[in-house]
């Protein structure tokens, strides 16, 4: 009998079927945040084979394969792309009850329509199947946006991006699907490698035509680049931080901290952090003098292996679950906005599963009425995007906040084929949600909870970020 990825995956009661099949599954995407090549959307990509579709630059894939024991020639080296994708395959049957093993059979069946599981015995004839798919128009990125009913992607930028292939997108949309620019500042607060600020904020002046010499010229820069991304629909921002950032400063302040790095000197720790401070609150004014949306990703720990970091680079697979303390400057640095009636909407991201109920009873802080959720405490992030960080992500909203007004999911990848996270995760929400009416805790009330479903799968989030949307 067939008991593994069954059309009722997931769902273990007869309510959780019944909100999956009539309500969940066949709603559209609203990817609002994701790390997928602009570029290779607006070229339209078609993919040369299984390796560069589902491989290169994943470094969840990364993790698991040097820990089963495959050597990095094989993960990030210069091995051909088959080996690769065959030193996957001997590492898949050690990847039981790891989230990687749901996604890799997940993305097999809806994409390529292979049942088999992925192993040594199977990989030659997969890796055939595959290829020869990935060669039919319906697999190119186009036909990837179409057949998942992927109706917006905002995908992340750094404010020195030219955003041509955004330009291009606007004029020319790709399989049906609109796709914005989302503006992520972090390198503007790095002070504390000057050299490296030195030349970005060098390129920064170049694309913005505004002189970076002084603090006066730096804002303007990054104000010009901000109405830039405004220009092509742009309506999200996105900082990816150990914790927040405010610490009093004035503007004298931070334009000391800025000179003393222009000119290569490293600021005392104190003073890089009241720079930071200064910048944060900058950014949250930028964004809601324009209504947008704030993104806060907080807790990582990154790059932790310097060897390897120095010889392959950031964002290979050496970053974990960091424990900063969070709920002090996190409330400091919106109560900072919230003051002058300058706190955008704004979506909290957590790491580290400690910290699930202080960000879920921190956006209730910060409800004002003015928008229904205008404060979200988001889906489970990068460590936690599996099933039992999503349980804990929706229980702890649903015990604290509103679990109806969620803004729902997103893909938060590099991949094309990451599109059936979105799959996953609404078996797992009505999974949940279908487990509590059967046991009696919801009211048996199937249009109610199936609307609310539907609403967290896509309508809240068209309705909130207030972007247009790929026509039907």
């Amino acid at each position: 009998m067939k008991t593994f990825l069954t059309d009722d995956f997931l769902l273990q009661s007869e309510p959780a079927r019944e909100l999956y099949h009539n309500y969940a599954k066949d709603e559209p995407i609203f990817d609002y945040h994701c790390h997928l090549p602009p570029a290779e959307i607006a070229a339209d990509k078609s993919f040369r084979n299984l390796y560069e579709i589902w491989l290169a630059g994943d470094h969840y894939k990364w993790r698991a394969m040097r820990a089963n024991g495959e050597p990095e020639e094989l993960c990030t080296g210069a091995a051909p792309d088959r080996e690769k994708f065959l030193a996957w395959a001997r590492t898949i049957p050690h990847t039981l009850r790891n989230p990687l093993h749901h996604w890799t059979h997940l993305e097999l069946k809806r994409f390529f329509g292979i049942d088999d599981l992925l192993d040594e015995t199977t990989a030659a004839a997969i890796w055939e199947t595959a290829n020869e798919k990935l060669a039919t128009p319906e697999m190119s990125v186009g036909g990837i946006l179409r057949s998942n009913r992927v109706k917006v992607i905002c995908t992340t930028d750094d404010p020195t991006d030219t955003l041509e292939h955004h330009q291009a997108l606007r004029d020319h949309p790709v399989g049906g699907a609109r796709v914005y620019p989302t503006f992520r500042p972090d390198k503007a607060l790095g002070v504390a490698d000057p050299q490296s600020f030195i030349t970005w904020t060098d390129r920064l002046a170049e694309v913005s035509g505004c002189d970076c010499d002084d603090l006066d010229g730096f804002l303007a820069a990054l104000r010009q680049r901000h109405d830039f991304f405004h220009s092509l629909g742009g309506r999200l921002s996105d900082h990816g931080l150990e914790r927040c950032h405010a610490g009093d400063c004035t503007e004298k302040e931070a334009a000391g901290v800025f000179a003393e790095a222009r000119r290569g000197k490293r600021p005392e720790p104190e003073a890089a952090e009241k720079f930071r401070s200064f910048m944060m609150v900058f950014f949250g004014r930028l964004d809601a003098a324009k209504g947008w949306t704030k993104q806060l990703h907080l807790g990582a720990m990154r790059s932790n292996n310097t060897r390897l970091f120095q010889k392959l680079g950031p964002d290979t697979g050496f970053d974990s679950i960091g424990d900063y303390p969070q709920a002090r400057p996190l409330a400091r640095y919106l109560d900072l906005l919230d003051r002058t009636d300058e706190l955008p909407k704004v979506i909290l991201y957590n790491n580290n599963p400690n910290d699930n109920y202080v960000f879920a009873t921190m956006i209730g802080n910060f409800q004002d009425g003015s928008a229904p959720g205008k404060m979200q405490f988001g889906s489970g992030w990068w460590h936690l995007d599996q099933k039992e960080g999503m349980e804990w992500q929706i229980n702890a909203l649903s015990n604290l906040g509103l679990l109806s007004r969620f803004v729902g999911m997103l893909t938060d990848s590099r991949s094309f084929l990451s599109y059936s996270r979105h799959e996953y995760f609404r078996r797992i929400l009505c999974n949940l949600i279908g487990e509590d009416m059967a046991r009696g805790l919801l009211p048996n009330d199937m249009d109610s909870l199936g609307n609310m479903v539907r609403n967290i799968s896509y309508g809240n989030a068209a309705n909130w970020f207030g972007l247009e949307i790929g026509p039907e």
